[in-house]
């Protein structure tokens, strides 16, 4: 353990906490939109599940680490005149994500926006085990993404060079957990705040959108896939970040400037008294 009395220990260990809270926000947005659907009661419980699973997944991927890098090897190659592509196992669990948020974040804007015949929202219920096994299938995504990440900017090579292999598993298993931790405390406030907002729950499943477009994207671009000669990149992560967190910036300026404006309210005195002065310029 002498690696902690190492500043760049520290170092590495902030900079995967940070990345694990940054990689985090997508999954608990979803876990909020999610957990929405849930009566007040089961809400805490179900956001709660579903970060421990999140953690138990990141640290169970991370001690299967050679299963998951096996997954990068190619299990189907495909070669037509317009269609080229290397399938791995990452890749169709990246695309799979994909492909479930795309629709998971369409129905529910359509649930949104469609109105029953008095023009109210159409709500829609779901049980606990439901949401949960939907919170599931995503963090098993989001987990890859996670733990190859941190893989790549922690060195297991042994000191000085690196961490070693037990120091770099402890130093990732550290920043799992306490990322955990805060998002368990913020969970709440965040999916009260969404729930409370109609727009910002709409900014959030079009986030969702974004986002399975680029898992999409992700998951193309690691199959090699090449349409017509012309290869499929990946969306660059910062960008997409960036745009997130910009409109939330623009959300919340608009947020409190409708705070900020009083309504205006007549009374019926107030009318009463113009519409006599109207009588009276009339006749």
């Amino acid at each position: 353990m002498e690696i902690f009395l190492q500043p760049d220990t520290w170092i590495a260990l902030l900079t995967l906490v940070f990345l694990e809270i940054v990689l985090g926000i997508d999954n608990i947005v979803f876990i909020s939109i999610v957990s929405n659907k849930l009566e007040e009661k089961d809400r805490p419980k179900a956001r709660n599940i579903g970060l421990l699973l999140a953690m138990v997944f990141r640290i169970g991927l991370l001690f299967g680490i050679s299963w998951v890098l096996q997954l990068q090897n190619v299990l189907v190659h495909v070669d037509t005149s317009w269609l080229k592509a290397g399938i791995t196992g990452q890749s169709l669990i990246i695309i799979a994500g994909g492909i479930f948020l795309l629709y998971k974040s369409v129905s529910e804007i359509h649930h949104k926006l469609e109105g029953d015949v008095n023009g109210k929202e159409v709500k829609t219920s779901t049980t606990v085990l439901n949401a949960i096994i939907q919170i599931v299938m995503l963090d098993l995504v989001f987990s890859f993404d996670s733990i190859l990440t941190a893989i790549g900017l922690v060195s297991f090579d042994n000191p000085p060079a690196g961490f070693g292999y037990f120091g770099g598993m402890v130093i990732i298993i550290i920043a799992i957990v306490v990322s955990i931790i805060i998002m368990l405390v913020f969970a709440g406030p965040v999916s009260k705040f969404v729930n409370e907002h109609p727009t910002i729950q709409i900014l959030g499943l079009s986030f969702l959108l974004l986002i399975g477009v680029m898992l999409l994207a992700e998951g193309s671009h690691l199959a090699h896939f090449e349409f017509f000669g012309n290869m499929v990149h990946s969306i660059p992560k910062g960008y997409l970040y960036f745009a997130i967190f910009f409109s939330l910036f623009v959300e919340f300026l608009n947020l409190k400037m409708k705070k900020g404006k009083k309504p205006v309210q007549l009374h019926n005195s107030t009318i009463l008294d113009e519409k006599l002065k109207d009588k009276k310029l009339n006749d």
